[in-house]
């Protein structure tokens, strides 16, 4: 059969849209996204209707997906997030907010009576998982860095200890990448004899390089987690967003049901999953290795150094916090926040030094500011 060709207008349409794209993300420095990427490999894979149904560790009779490419990718992240050996799974997701849903679902159907705690500098996404879940939950003060206040965690809890624990901590907050202390989170606890409770980690920006760099964060499981998610279009790279969620297989083997149709099991979210998403993943895996991953983060954290840097010589008040590569500083002009994307709360900007972000991209931005600076003088 013939393939129809697009009219055209329409082609001109896309065509506009590419070269939009194109412009957009040329310069930006204040969203989570790597922009450093070639999959043109993996382009054959476009002609397929990729779709790894159901639970990647059980057959399906649907055939045409990446399910054993999706494992490697689960195995890789639950080695790097030190899970329990014999005791781990996990399934590609559509993204960070997916994987914060899944740990909160798990969350509640083990502890269906429990109070969910988490910081005011939580991402917006977990208050909708939590009103899709009817959860209840009490927000915790943070600090001025943006990690949770550790004192207000305990006293709030004592208020509560009747009622079991779920923690939703952040690792790498939206505007100051602050990371929660999960062992911290987790001394507090047993200070207080909590028997029921779970730890959830929302690690979508930090995860990956917290776990590549000295002095480990706290974070992982061994630290105390139950679960943990990350966004694979960030630190990774990707055409389209996606993340990966690990977490206790016997706490997954608790919602676990049979379905019939696909010959598989539903344990995740969605249920028809993208097949596309984990090649992306395990293409960078594969490619860079731990020491590539390694080597993507001290680039990253060398760029923060330097961004902090020159924003301080201009007179900017920047900061950050330890080992981050996300730069604090006050909120610049409408133009400038504009050109390079800068997103704004509360007076504060932030750029994200992301493995594609350069000193010669940083060096036009100090160039932008200070050729303000002139203006208003």
């Amino acid at each position: 059969m013939e393939i129809s060709r697009l009219q055209a207008k329409d082609q001109k349409v896309l065509n506009d849209l590419l070269e939009k794209v194109k412009e957009q993300t040329e310069l930006f420095l204040g969203y989570p996204v790597s922009k450093d990427f070639d999959y043109q490999a993996l382009s054959d894979f476009l002609k397929y209707p990729m779709n790894n149904l159901g639970d990647p560790f059980v057959a399906s009779t649907y055939g045409v997906g990446s399910r054993e490419l999706e494992k490697e990718v689960v195995g890789f992240f639950a080695e790097l997030f030190r899970a329990p050996k014999d005791n781990w799974w996990g399934y590609v997701t559509n993204g960070g907010s997916e994987g914060n849903l899944y740990g909160l679902y798990l969350a509640r159907e083990l502890h269906p009576k429990a109070m969910v705690y988490y910081s005011e500098a939580t991402h917006y996404s977990v208050q909708k998982n939590l009103h899709l879940l009817n959860m209840p939950n009490i927000v915790i003060r943070t600090q001025e860095n943006g990690e949770i206040d550790y004192e207000d965690l305990e006293n709030t809890i004592r208020m509560n200890r009747q009622i079991p624990v779920i923690i939703m901590a952040n690792i790498g907050t939206t505007m100051t990448e602050a990371r929660d202390d999960v062992a911290k989170i987790k001394t507090i606890l047993k200070r207080m004899a909590i028997q029921h409770y779970y730890i959830h980690a929302d690690a979508a920006l930090s995860g990956t390089y917290s776990a590549l760099i000295e002095p480990r964060p706290a974070f992982d499981f061994e630290d105390g987690a139950d679960s943990i998610a990350i966004s694979g279009h960030k630190f990774f790279g990707s055409p389209m967003p996606c993340g990966v969620v690990v977490a206790k297989k016997s706490n997954r083997d608790r919602i676990a049901r049979s379905v019939a149709y696909i010959g598989s099991v539903d344990t995740t979210i969605t249920g028809s999953r993208n097949g596309h998403s984990p090649l992306f993943l395990w293409h960078t895996i594969k490619r860079l290795g731990l020491a590539g991953l390694k080597d993507r983060t001290m680039h990253s954290l060398a760029t923060a150094a330097y961004t902090e840097e020159k924003l301080k010589e201009t007179g900017i008040a920047a900061w950050r916090n330890p080992n981050a590569i996300t730069v604090n500083f006050p909120t610049p002009s409408t133009a400038i926040c504009k050109k390079w994307q800068l997103a704004a709360e509360q007076g504060n900007s932030h750029i994200i030094c992301m493995p594609n972000v350069t000193k010669a991209h940083i060096d036009l931005f100090i160039s932008d500011l200070k050729a303000e600076i002139i203006l208003q003088d």
